[in-house]
């Protein structure tokens, strides 16, 4: 990926190492936390849930536009979350178009967290999309004290993400948001998340309250199909992805993605035979919870590091 004026890359770790060792099997709920994932110093931004649930009945038949225009003016520190998806490039087209619209607006920076394991044709896309649309600021977040998979992986070992999948869900993603949410004290996100990609997603309002990071997230294309998305895609010629010219429809890490058959759902692709449809940065944060505070005890103590993760 080319180094532009306007990124900015992170590896600095603000999470305790993880020692000792997890066991994917246990029995407890997905999910995940840093044991020192605190937001005490991000923006408050206060709704109960009867404003939280009329917000969402005014914005869910408003135009994809109108709803970005109104949540820039109504939230303060306020970024897009991207792994440069369709949707995510739509929503970037939109907001680089609102941003001529008010030049004096406060700018909604873009957040990508780069796992090191992208196709390379998603960092190529990375370098078009800052050619496009050069005055949109980008911060990339990588696995915490590596910048390369040799690294990466003489940390970890070859293949973390069969060996130990959610455990290089937490490194290479959870982490990385976590730090990028702290780092960068955001209030809220844009995602690119709709009700037709299916799964947990089928349900998802326009705004949703991410209690846990303290976090609120806005989803502005979520009532739109997967045919909306590519046909603004083509006609306002947003660069996109060249995996999407070969079958695939949602693009992860190259060792987990694979394209999709003609009527399959569009994220059938992702982790394709594994009952799994999130990496986690969409999940409750519980899944690493206890075992990253009892190992913090531990070390604070001087003690063994806990092993596995007790149901």
């Amino acid at each position: 990926m080319a180094s532009e004026q306007n990124s900015q890359t992170s590896t600095r770790a603000s999470s305790p190492k993880l020692d000792g060792k997890f066991d994917d099997n246990a029995s407890v709920d997905s999910g995940f936390a840093s044991a020192n994932s605190s937001t005490a110093n991000l923006p408050l931004i206060s709704l109960t849930k009867p404003h939280l649930d009329h917000l969402n009945k005014q914005l869910e038949n408003m135009e994809a536009l109108d709803i970005l225009r109104f949540c820039k003016i109504l939230f303060p520190n306020l970024f897009q979350t991207t792994a440069f998806g369709l949707t995510g490039l739509v929503t970037l087209d939109m907001l680089s178009k609102l941003a001529k619209e008010s030049p004096d607006a406060a700018p909604v920076d873009l957040i990508f967290l780069d796992t090191l394991y992208h196709f390379k044709e998603t960092y190529a896309l990375v370098d078009r999309v800052q050619e496009r649309y050069p005055n949109i600021r980008l911060h990339v977040f990588k696995p915490a004290d590596v910048s390369t998979v040799d690294e990466f992986e003489a940390l970890y070992g070859e293949k973390l993400y069969e060996t130990s999948e959610e455990l290089y869900d937490w490194i290479a993603k959870v982490e990385p948001q976590n730090r990028a949410y702290q780092e960068l004290k955001v209030a809220a996100v844009f995602t690119g998340r709709r009700r037709s990609q299916g799964g947990a997603r089928g349900s998802i309002p326009v705004i949703e309250l991410d209690e846990e990071r303290g976090i609120v997230k806005i989803n502005p294309l979520v009532n739109w199909s997967f045919q909306q998305v590519k046909a603004y895609i083509d006609e306002h010629q947003v660069p996109y992805n060249e995996l999407l010219d070969k079958g695939y429809k949602s693009i992860g890490d190259w060792h987990s993605t694979s394209p999709v058959a003609a009527g399959e759902d569009e994220r059938a692709g992702r982790w394709k035979g594994k009952n799994k449809t999130e990496c986690g940065i969409h999940n409750k944060q519980s899944r690493y919870a206890q075992f990253l505070a009892e190992n913090a005890r531990k070390q604070a103590k001087g003690a063994a590091p806990v092993e596995t993760v007790q149901a």
